[in-house]
């Protein structure tokens, strides 16, 4: 977890200060229509290759995805460096940065995968996102400041340079992070069914529908705020080059200060509560920035800005983390990268058109209204995603002390408790009984029972004991009889449930063969 959050730290340091230096550069050979025309063609072709790169997020190793990616990337801004100190044409710039931000739709997905398996408990995935996306908070003043540096007295090569060398220092954390396994071995099916997969498991959940719907809204208010406040720092404040890289730097300051709102919000676990609260922020901040005309006020708006910025983020990731199915999580979050790509896009490049239509103010207005305004009626559902979340503690912590279940990844973990149902039995009463059709697999959260074998042996279950994998596994009648020997509480996880949770992931499905051999020879536990 440490190698992965310090390859974030190098990787997005780097990309903030980039994206002081690319409009810089771009508005300086063709005016905000080039600034947009670029950022519309990155986002595009990055949004178009996103769904096959997430693809590869479920068939490869992530870690290695991510290592790959920073390779490219270091390898691209080589040579955007070499074109921008020739003083050639800008237009070679312009097509290697669209193929860096191709190369890093990859990169996310991958990343948002793989933090799951590294983490044990549901507030720990809240944390992680958390610390990950204060570290992007922390690049998001410190990028842009170095950046503004760098541009005073020096070029935008310079910044590209630095770039590349950031993406070095992440390739080489990410290789301290040890090799991860595909998420699952099993078959693969048809590659336009993988592609479509992500899209299906979304429109199948309303919770995903509801969160990825909202955040590709926030990616088209940040395409276009991308523009925007290029505008703002040259047409409405005039403050030059510079005050562009501040204002940046003043989102960035807001998102570490917002990191404490979260940890609360999280803290309480209202995450769709956080969400609509980060999105009405972030329409105030932009609102309030279009009526001013001086740059000291506009810093603390676009700081309540960037709180609202890290408020969106941690939260929607955590929430669908913990509602996709860790085969497909790969592909959930290349729609969702795609869907951010593409808003970003649709955002730059309709920018320009609103200061042309609307002066720069109006174009920030409408720009910072127009998410709350979406907001309304889709409060109802956001609500309703809040009020059925709750974790199941209990037989989260149950399973979660079984070795057979040791090393699923923790949102996987979480929905298997989240399916189990509260099953009592009274002294005496048989649980499952040999020979009978299994169907569920049982954890005994209190009392004691007898497990009564072939030749007459007993065997006693107390709490945190578990029983009737093998019938589920082996696809065999029940090997053994349990019965309550006094009132029991227990509960019981639907057989489909079971199977897909084992055998989706190569390192649980050993540990739970592993039991079921060892169980086998003194009478087997049905």
């Amino acid at each position: 977890m440490r190698s992965l959050q310090l390859a974030g730290a190098g990787s997005t340091l780097g990309t903030y200060a980039y994206a002081v230096a690319l409009p810089i550069y771009a508005y300086h050979s063709g005016g905000a229509r080039t600034v947009g025309l670029v950022f519309f063609a990155r986002f595009v072709f990055a949004a178009l290759a996103a769904p096959w790169l997430g693809v590869l997020a479920d068939r490869w190793s992530r870690r290695q995805l991510m290592l790959g990616g920073d390779l490219i990337r270091c390898a691209i801004f080589a040579g955007m460096t070499a074109a921008a100190t020739a003083g050639g044409s800008p237009y070679i710039v312009y097509v290697l940065a669209v193929t860096s931000t191709v190369v890093s739709s990859s990169y996310s997905p991958a990343q948002a995968a793989l933090l799951p398996s590294l983490v044990e408990t549901p507030d720990e995935l809240t944390a992680a996102n958390l610390v990950g996306n204060t570290i992007s908070s922390v690049g998001m003043f410190a990028g842009p400041a170095l950046g503004g540096i760098l541009l005073a007295f020096s070029t935008p090569a310079a910044v590209f340079a630095l770039n590349g060398a950031l993406f070095l220092w992440s390739a080489f954390f990410v290789v301290q992070v040890p090799r991860d396994e595909p998420p699952s071995q099993a078959e693969r099916s048809k590659l336009g069914s993988e592609l479509t997969a992500g899209w299906r498991t979304v429109w199948r959940t309303p919770a995903l529908r509801v969160v990825i719907g909202l955040t590709t809204g926030d990616a088209i208010v940040y395409g276009a705020l991308e523009v925007l406040l290029v505008v703002l720092a040259l047409r409405i404040l005039h403050s030059g080059n510079a005050g562009y890289g501040w204002l940046n730097t003043a989102m960035g300051v807001g998102s570490v200060a917002g990191a404490f709102v979260v940890a609360a919000i999280a803290a309480r676990r209202r995450l769709a509560g956080g969400l609509a609260l980060g999105i009405l922020l972030s329409g105030v901040g932009l609102c309030g920035a279009a009526a001013l005309s001086i740059l000291a006020p506009a810093l603390v708006l676009l700081a309540l800005v960037g709180a609202a910025t890290i408020l969106v983020e941690v939260t929607s990731v955590t929430l669908l983390q913990r509602s996709a199915q860790n085969e497909v999580l790969g592909r959930v979050f290349a729609l969702y990268e795609t869907l951010a790509l593409a808003g970003t896009a649709l955002g730059a490049v309709a920018a320009p058109a609103l200061v042309s239509g609307l002066g720069p103010r109006g174009a920030l207005i409408a720009t910072g209204a127009a998410l709350p305004v979406l907001l309304v009626p889709l409060w109802p559902r956001l609500h309703r995603i809040d009020a059925e979340a709750r974790i199941a503690e209990e037989p989260l912590e149950l399973l979660r002390r079984i070795e057979i279940f040791a090393q699923l990844p923790e949102a996987v973990l979480e929905r298997l408790a989240a399916g189990a149902t509260a099953v009592s039995a009274a002294a005496d009463q048989v649980v499952v009984s040999r020979g009978e059709a299994g169907n569920h697999f049982y954890v005994i959260a209190a009392g004691r029972a007898s497990v009564e074998l072939d030749d007459g042996a007993t065997r006693e279950l107390s709490p945190g004991d578990f029983f009737g994998e093998i019938a589920l596994l082996r696809d065999v009648p029940r090997t053994a009889t349990v019965r309550a020997v006094e009132p029991l509480r227990l509960y019981a996880v639907e057989r489909d449930d079971f199977i897909a949770a084992v055998t989706g992931h190569a390192p649980t499905l050993a540990a739970a063969e592993s039991v079921v051999v060892s169980r086998m020879p003194v009478g087997a536990l049905g």
